[in-house]
């Protein structure tokens, strides 16, 4: 059995072999353990509930790139509370503090590649800390996987677990999948339904010859060219109205 200090009460720990979490007997704190030493365990209370979180989906979906009515149609078919492992790491660069965020666990959920912890709401995993039946995803990617890549000299090394919602939903007989930051409210998506941008296209092309034939036209007749490149801009607004309305 190996025995190390706990980072926050530095009392002794002993760790059983291949369990890389213990609670010090002394103040409660849970700390997590690999190759690489002890740090100090995290975790970051939601700031979105249920509710919030499918808002928060909803109106994303009703953004200007996503398919029309995306935010009215899309059907949601799962929506799990979970808290994702990543590794903070707190690096001195060129005599600057940066804070560099890896994830802990293997994923193909979007977006989880580029989280970014929120100093402020960093809380003490310990046994006063309350998921609120939220899931734990387990580490299973090693912090030296990491450690021998960072720039600079460490400071500090923390297992942090971060909150997110997983939205699951399908439109147009597809099956997607959402995530929403529970701290930030941002969402990540690899893929989604895009809005078709073909029409528009269509519509700026004509738009372009005709007002290229005008153009021509108006060397010989200048007045009736006039008149009908008022009438051609008026049409192609309507028709991008149009357009916009239906696609």
């Amino acid at each position: 059995m190996a025995q190390v200090n706990c980072p926050k009460c530095a009392a002794p720990i002993v760790l059983d072999t291949g369990n890389k979490f213990a609670k010090c007997s002394y103040c409660g704190s849970l700390i997590f353990f690999d190759r690489s030493g002890a740090g100090f365990y995290y975790a970051i209370p939601f700031k979105l509930n249920q509710n919030d979180a499918i808002g928060t989906f909803r109106r994303w979906a009703g953004g200007s790139t996503k398919a029309k009515d995306l935010d009215r149609l899309a059907n949601i078919t799962s929506v799990t509370k979970k808290y994702f492992p990543v590794y903070l790491f707190r690096r001195n660069i060129n005599g600057k503090e940066e804070v560099i965020v890896e994830p802990a666990g293997s994923t193909i959920l979007p977006g989880l590649h580029s989280l970014k912890v929120p100093g402020g709401d960093l809380k003490m995993f310990d046994a006063s800390f309350d998921t609120n039946g939220a899931e734990l995803i387990k580490p299973d990617i090693e912090m030296l996987h990491y450690l021998d890549k960072l720039p600079g000299t460490g400071k500090e090394q923390a297992l942090v677990y971060f909150p997110i919602w997983t939205i699951e939903y399908t439109f147009n007989g597809t099956q997607y999948q959402v995530v929403v930051d529970a701290s930030s409210s941002e969402v990540f998506a690899s893929i989604f339904p895009t809005r078709s941008s073909a029409a528009y296209i269509l519509v700026a092309v004509a738009g372009f010859i005709a007002f290229l034939a005008l153009g021509f036209l108006a060397t010989v007749y200048l007045v009736p060219a006039l008149i009908l490149m008022a009438v051609t801009v008026i049409a192609v607004f309507f028709l991008s109205l149009t357009v916009a309305r239906r696609m």
